[in-house]
C-alpha cells in the first residue's frame, strides 16, 4: 500500500467533512434534520449576476483560459467597491489579486512566506483552515487566546511575552469568525504598530464585512497597513455566490506578486462567465445589502429565541452569519450539540471546532429559513 506523505500526518479530515457523513446518515434514515451548523447562504444572488453569467456564454472568450490575474473589469470592479465601502485606494493593476475562493488565498499566502520550522500566530477560537494549512507546510501554530472579557480581540500585552522571534505571519478575522466580534480602527493600529515591530505579515481575513454590520471595516483603510498587511476577501457570503469559488486578495504589489507566483502554479485562470458574474454583483446598489440584512436580521432573532430556549447566552451587538452562544455552566460543547442533534433532531456547531477557547460555546448558522427556524423553537 502506497505510503501518504508525511504531512497528511499533521492534519485530521475537515470537521463539517466528518460530522456531515453522520448527518446525512441520519436524514436517509428518516429523521427530519435541521441543519443550523453550516454558513453555507441559501439565498440567491443577485438577478444581474445569473443574466451576466447566461450571456457571458455567446463571448468568444468564454471557454479559453483566462488570465491568472482575472479580467482586468473584475480588478477594477474590486478596487471600484473597495473604495466604495471601505474607502480605500488600491491599484487595479498591481494591488488585486482576484481568487478561485478566499480558502484557496489562505494556502497560497501560506506557500508563498512560510518555510518548514516558521511559525505563523493563529487566532482561537479561529477559522480552522488556517491551522491546518500552516501544518501541512510544515510550520509552527502559535495560536492567540481570544476571550469575551476581552471582545475576542488580541492581547498585545500577551503576544509581547512569547517568542516571536520565529514567527512570519499573524492570521487576523474581522468581523470574527465564530464570534461576530468586529475589531476597531484602534485596535488595527495597534496591531499594525506590533506587526512592524516583530517583522510579521499581518493578514485579515475579512469575508463577513457585510452582514449585519452598519460598519464594514477594512485593515487597509488604516495608515502604514500596505506595508506589513494583505486583506482577504470573498463574494461567497456577501453576495450568496459561496458556490461560485469567487475571492480576492489586496495589498501591497509586491506581496501580491509573491502570491501571483504560487497561484499561477496552481490553475490556470477563473473561468470567463464567473468573472462576468463576479464584476455585476461587486456593482450591485447598497439596496441589496440593506435588503440581505433584512432576512438576517429576522432569522437572527428567531436564533435569539432558540437560543434563549437553550439556556443560553449571547452578544446582540455581534455581527456575520451566526449566532455565538455561552452554554449553560457544566456542558460541554460537543455533549450538548450531540444530544441535540439526538433528541431534536436539531444541527449546530460546538464551539471546540474553532480551539480549545469555545469550549462552553455553540454556533447557529443563519442560513435556514423561517420556516425551519421556527420549527428548530418549537421542538425544544
Amino acid at each position: 500500500m502506497m505510503e501518504v506523505a508525511n504531512r497528511l500526518h499533521s492534519v485530521e479530515e475537515y470537521y463539517f467533512s466528518k460530522k456531515l457523513k453522520k448527518v446525512n446518515f441520519l436524514k436517509s434514515q428518516g429523521k427530519p434534520i435541521i441543519n443550523l451548523g453550516i454558513g453555507s447562504p441559501d439565498l440567491q444572488p443577485p438577478g444581474k449576476v445569473i443574466t451576466a453569467i447566461a450571456n457571458s456564454f455567446e463571448s468568444v472568450s468564454a471557454h479559453k483560459y483566462q488570465s491568472y490575474q482575472g479580467l482586468p473589469e473584475l480588478r477594477e470592479a474590486i478596487a471600484a467597491f473597495y473604495k466604495t465601502h471601505f474607502q480605500v485606494n488600491v491599484s487595479a493593476a498591481t494591488e488585486v489579486l482576484p481568487l478561485m475562493g478566499s480558502k484557496e488565498g489562505i494556502m497560497h499566502i501560506s506557500m508563498a512566506f512560510l518555510n518548514q520550522g516558521d511559525a505563523v500566530l493563529i487566532p482561537n477560537p479561529g477559522y480552522p483552515t488556517y491551522t491546518s494549512v500552516t501544518k501541512l507546510l510544515q510550520a509552527e501554530p502559535i495560536f492567540y487566546n481570544l476571550d469575551a472579557e476581552n471582545n475576542w480581540c488580541p492581547n498585545i500585552e500577551e503576544l509581547e511575552k512569547q517568542d516571536l522571534s520565529k514567527v512570519k505571519i499573524m492570521w487576523l478575522n474581522y468581523p470574527h469568525m465564530p464570534t461576530g466580534a468586529k475589531a476597531t480602527k484602534t485596535i488595527f493600529k495597534t496591531l499594525i504598530a506590533f506587526a512592524k515591530k516583530h517583522d510579521i505579515l499581518l493578514i485579515n481575513d475579512n469575508p463577513y464585512s457585510f452582514i449585519l454590520n452598519k460598519e464594514p471595516l477594512s485593515i487597509l483603510s488604516i495608515e502604514g497597513a500596505k506595508e506589513m498587511c494583505l486583506e482577504l476577501n470573498s463574494l461567497s457570503k456577501t453576495f450568496n455566490m459561496a458556490g461560485w469559488r469567487v475571492g480576492m486578495l489586496l495589498g501591497n504589489h509586491k506581496l501580491l506578486n509573491a502570491v501571483l507566483k504560487v497561484k499561477s502554479n496552481m490553475d490556470s485562470g477563473m473561468f470567463y462567465g464567473i468573472q462576468k458574474g463576479a464584476v455585476e454583483a461587486l456593482n450591485s446598489s447598497k439596496m441589496w445589502f440593506v435588503s440581505l440584512n433584512n432576512v438576517y436580521e429576522k432569522r437572527r432573532k428567531l436564533l435569539w429565541q432558540l437560543a434563549t430556549k437553550l439556556n443560553c447566552s449571547f452578544d446582540e451587538d455581534a455581527s456575520g452569519l451566526f449566532v455565538w452562544a455561552k452554554l449553560p455552566p457544566f456542558f460541554k460543547s460537543e455533549e450538548f450539540i450531540d444530544k441535540l442533534l439526538k433528541e431534536n433532531s436539531i444541527f449546530i456547531t460546538p464551539g471546540t471546532v474553532f480551539g480549545s477557547q469555545g469550549e462552553g460555546y455553540v454556533r447557529f448558522s443563519l442560513c435556514a429559513t423561517i420556516a425551519e427556524l421556527e420549527e428548530a423553537i418549537a421542538r425544544v
